[in-house]
C-alpha cells in the first residue's frame, strides 16, 4: 500500500536528480525535497486510504486522487472525516449533507455535540497537556489534570453567574494558558467566545465587541513584549464604559496593575474552588451549527465582519486538517507564533482535539535574541514549527542558523501560513533549519478558519508552491467568465460546500445580505475568496495576493506577491507596497514605496536593481512607474500589507475612510502616503512596455 502511494505522488515529468538543489540559487519549481518510503508508510494520509480500502471499498493511488474524491463526492468524504475520527455526539446524525446549496448548505442533521467536550476528551491523568513559554518564562508543561479541572471550575463559576447558552464572552487574554482555559469553559457551556490580543487599540476593540453586545469581559491589565511592560488599564476602563453592556469582568492580575472596574472578580478567586470531577460536569450540546465563536476580518477598510463559526464545522475541519493534511498524531508538540486575535491561536488550540500538545508563546519573537522561538522549539522538543514568512524573512536578514545551535531531531515539518511564501523563504529552512524537512506551506482564511491549500507528506516539495489544496476544499482559479482555468490566475473559488463556512456574520440581517454580498456576489452558489490563484498541471498551488489589490496592466493581471518575491533578493530592501492606480481614460500608475536598510537611501542603483530584475524574473509590465523610499510599510496587527487602504489614499479618499489605524501595527506608518497624496498632482502616465 505505502508503495503504491509513494510511487503515484512522485512528481512523473521531473525525475530525481543527483545534485542537491539548493548548492546554488533557487528558483519557482525547483525540485526542494521528496517523502522517504518510510515517510509515506507513515504518513496519516497512508493509514487514511488503506481504512477506506478497507470500509468502504475506495482504492486511491495516492493524495491527488482521494483529493479528486474528496471534493467530487463531498457528503462522502466528510462522512468518513466523521467515521475515521472519535467524534463525540450526544446523538448520532442521520446524514452527512442534507442540504449542499451554498450559502445555507445543512450539515450533519440531527447530530448533537460541543467542541469542548470533544477537547476534553482527550484528558488524560497526569500527561501533558500543553506547553507555555513567554519572555519571563521558561518552556513550562501543563498537566491534562489542571486544565481540565480549571475550565470546568470556571464553567461552572461562570453558570453560577448566569451565563446562558448564545450568551457572548469576550477575552483581552494574552496567549497564556489562561486564555485556553477560558475558551474551553466558555464553549463548553454554550456560550459564544470571542478575543483579541491585549495590545488592540481600544477603537479596534470597540469595532469589534460593540457588535456583539458580550455580558462578560476576561482581561488583564498588560502584557510584556520585548523586555517592557504595557499597562491596558486605561484602555480597558474605556471599554468597559463604551460597551455598555459588561455585566462581569473577570479579571487576571499583571504586575501592580488595577482592575478596571470596581466590581471585577479576580480570577484566581474564580478559580478558588473545590476540584469538579468530569463524572459531574455536563457540558452544553447543541446542533452542528450552534454558534462556537466569533473571529473578525481585519477591518482595515471598514467595521470588521463577526464571522460566526460552528461547532461541528470547526471540530471537523480541524480534525481533517490536522490529522490527514499536517499529520500530527497523538504526542507531537505543534508550535505556532500568534496572539490570541488571530485565527492561527484558534487553530492552535485546536489541536489539543487531537492529543496534540500546542505550545503557546506570549512576547516578541525575537527577544531576548533574534533565535528565541528556536531554543524554545528544542527546549519543548517541537514537531512541527509555524511561523509566516516576514518571520524566516528577519531570520534571514539578522543571519540566524538554528541547526548550528539547537537540536531539532525531533522537528518533522514547519508551516508557513499568513502571507506569500518566496522560493529562497522554502531554501532558507532547508538550509538553515534541517534538509530532510517537509514544508507545509499553505493559505487559508479567517472566513472558514481553515487552510485551502497546504497538501501532505507524500507529496514533493516544489520551490514557490504550495503542494496541493487541502481536502475537501473546492478551490479553483475562475477566469472573469466563471471558467475554471489552468495554469492562469484567476480568482479563487470554492465549488463545493466546507463545514467550517461560517454559519452567519454576527448582526447580520435575516437574509444574510452581507454574508452574500461578502463571499456571493460575483457567482452564484460560489464562494469567491478573494484572493488571485493560479492552479499548474500538478495541483501545485499559487497564492498571489488579494484580488482588490491586485495589479492590472495592459489587461494582463499581476499579483503583488510576484513582485514582493523579488525584491525578497535585494538586501537593500527591508520592505515594500505596491498599489496600481486606475487613472481616467483607461490609464494608470503604478508606485512601489520602499523601506529600506537603515541608513541606505535609495539612489540609481537600487533602482536599477529593482526594474532589472523584475524584467528580467518576470515582464516588463512589473516594472513599477515610480519608486519612492519611505520611512514604514503599513500593515495590519498580524502583518498584512495595506495595499487597499494605501491605494484609496493616493486616489483622494480621507484617510479616515480608507483605513481602520485602529487595526494597524503602527498607524503613523501611513503619514508619509498621505503626504505623498497631497503633494503629487499629476502621476506620470505609464505606456505600455
Amino acid at each position: 500500500m505505502s508503495a503504491d502511494a509513494h510511487s503515484a505522488d512522485m512528481p512523473a515529468s521531473r525525475p530525481a536528480v543527483d545534485i542537491d538543489p539548493l548548492s546554488g540559487p533557487v528558483k519557482a519549481g525547483d525540485l526542494l525535497w521528496t517523502p522517504s518510503p518510510e515517510r509515506v508508510a507513515n504518513a496519516n494520509i497512508t493509514a487514511f486510504i488503506r481504512w477506506l480500502k478497507e470500509t468502504r471499498n475506495l482504492d486511491f493511488a495516492g493524495y491527488r486522487e482521494l483529493w479528486d474524491w474528496s471534493v467530487t463526492d463531498t457528503g462522502a468524504f466528510w462522512q468518513a472525516v466523521w467515521d475515521y475520527n472519535d467524534i463525540v455526539t450526544e446523538t448520532p446524525p442521520a446524514q452527512s449533507l442534507a442540504k449542499s446549496e451554498m450559502p445555507g448548505a445543512e450539515w450533519f442533521p440531527g447530530a448533537r455535540l460541543n467542541y469542548a467536550q470533544n477537547v476534553l476528551a482527550k484528558e488524560r491523568k497526569g500527561e501533558v497537556a500543553l506547553y507555555y513559554h513567554s519572555e519571563t518564562t521558561p518552556v513550562t508543561p501543563l498537566s491534562w489534570d489542571e486544565l481540565a479541572n480549571n475550565v470546568r471550575v470556571l464553567a461552572t463559576q461562570l453558570r453560577n453567574l448566569g451565563v446562558q447558552p448564545g450568551d457572548r464572552v469576550a477575552s483581552t487574554l494574552p496567549n497564556i494558558p489562561e486564555a485556553v482555559t477560558a475558551m474551553l469553559a466558555v464553549t463548553s457551556i454554550g456560550a459564544i467566545w470571542t478575543s483579541v490580543s491585549p495590545d488592540f487599540g481600544w477603537r479596534g476593540v470597540l469595532d469589534r465587541f460593540k457588535q456583539l453586545q458580550p455580558r462578560v469581559l476576561i482581561c488583564t491589565g498588560g502584557y510584556r513584549y520585548g523586555g517592557k511592560d504595557y499597562d491596558r488599564s486605561g484602555e480597558l476602563t474605556q471599554i468597559i464604559k463604551e460597551l455598555g453592556c459588561i455585566e462581569h469582568v473577570i479579571y487576571l492580575p499583571f504586575r501592580d496593575i488595577p482592575a478596571p472596574a470596581d466590581y471585577a472578580q479576580d480570577w484566581h478567586d474564580l478559580l478558588d474552588h473545590p476540584p469538579v470531577e468530569a463524572i459531574d460536569f455536563t457540558f452544553h450540546t447543541g446542533p452542528f451549527g450552534m454558534p462556537l465563536w466569533i473571529l473578525f476580518s481585519s477591518g482595515t477598510t471598514g467595521l470588521p465582519k463577526a464571522i460566526t463559526h460552528s461547532h461541528g464545522g470547526i471540530l471537523l475541519e480541524q480534525l481533517k486538517l490536522q490529522r490527514l493534511n499536517m499529520d500530527l498524531k497523538p504526542g507531537d508538540v505543534l508550535f505556532f507564533y500568534t496572539t490570541t486575535g488571530w485565527m492561527m491561536w484558534n487553530f492552535l488550540v485546536s489541536s489539543l482535539a487531537l492529543g496534540v500538545k500546542p505550545l503557546l508563546y506570549d512576547g516578541n519573537p525575537g527577544y531576548p535574541e533574534p533565535d528565541a522561538l528556536w531554543r524554545m522549539a528544542a527546549d519543548a522538543k517541537v514537531t512541527m514549527f509555524g511561523g509566516s514568512p516576514a518571520y524566516a524573512d528577519m531570520l534571514a536578514k539578522r543571519g540566524v542558523v538554528p541547526k548550528d545551535k539547537y537540536d531539532l531531531s525531533q522537528l518533522k515539518g514547519c508551516m508557513l501560513a499568513g502571507s506569500p511564501v518566496s522560493p529562497e523563504v522554502y531554501a532558507w529552512f532547508l538550509r538553515n533549519v534541517k534538509r530532510d524537512l517537509w514544508l507545509h506551506v499553505g493559505s487559508g482564511g479567517t472566513d472558514m478558519c481553515c487552510g485551502f491549500t497546504g497538501g501532505s507528506p507524500t507529496l514533493p516539495v516544489y520551490a514557490g508552491e504550495h503542494q496541493h489544496r487541502n481536502l475537501g476544499v473546492a478551490a479553483y482559479a475562475f477566469n472573469d467568465d466563471g471558467e475554471i482555468v489552468v495554469n492562469e490566475v484567476g480568482e479563487m473559488v470554492i465549488t463545493k460546500p466546507m463545514p467550517s463556512m461560517p454559519v452567519k456574520f454576527w448582526g447580520d440581517d435575516e437574509q444574510m445580505t452581507r454574508y452574500k454580498a461578502t463571499y456571493f456576489d460575483t457567482w452564484p452558489g460560489v464562494w469567491r475568496q478573494g484572493d488571485f490563484f493560479k492552479v499548474n498541471e500538478r495541483g501545485g498551488c499559487f497564492v498571489l495576493g488579494r484580488s482588490d489589490a491586485t495589479l492590472n496592466r495592459f489587461g494582463v493581471r499581476i499579483g503583488t506577491a510576484e513582485i514582493y518575491n523579488v525584491l525578497e533578493g535585494i538586501p537593500e530592501v527591508d520592505d515594500a507596497i505596491v498599489v496600481n492606480l486606475d487613472l481616467p481614460g483607461g490609464q494608470f500608475f503604478m508606485p512601489m514605496f520602499v523601506m529600506l536598510a537603515d541608513g541606505v537611501t535609495l539612489d540609481d542603483r537600487i533602482e536599477n536593481e529593482i526594474k532589472t530584475r523584475l524584467r528580467r524574473e518576470y515582464t516588463p509590465r512589473h516594472i513599477p512607474d515610480k519608486i519612492i523610499q519611505v520611512p514604514a510599510i503599513p500593515t495590519t496587527i498580524t502583518g498584512k500589507k495595506l495595499e487597499v487602504p494605501v491605494r484609496k489614499i493616493l486616489l483622494g479618499t480621507p484617510p479616515e475612510q480608507a483605513a481602520n489605524t485602529s487595526a494597524m501595527a503602527d498607524p503613523s506608518s501611513l503619514d508619509a502616503f498621505i503626504d505623498y497624496a497631497r503633494t503629487q498632482h499629476d502621476y506620470t502616465i505609464q505606456a505600455e512596455p
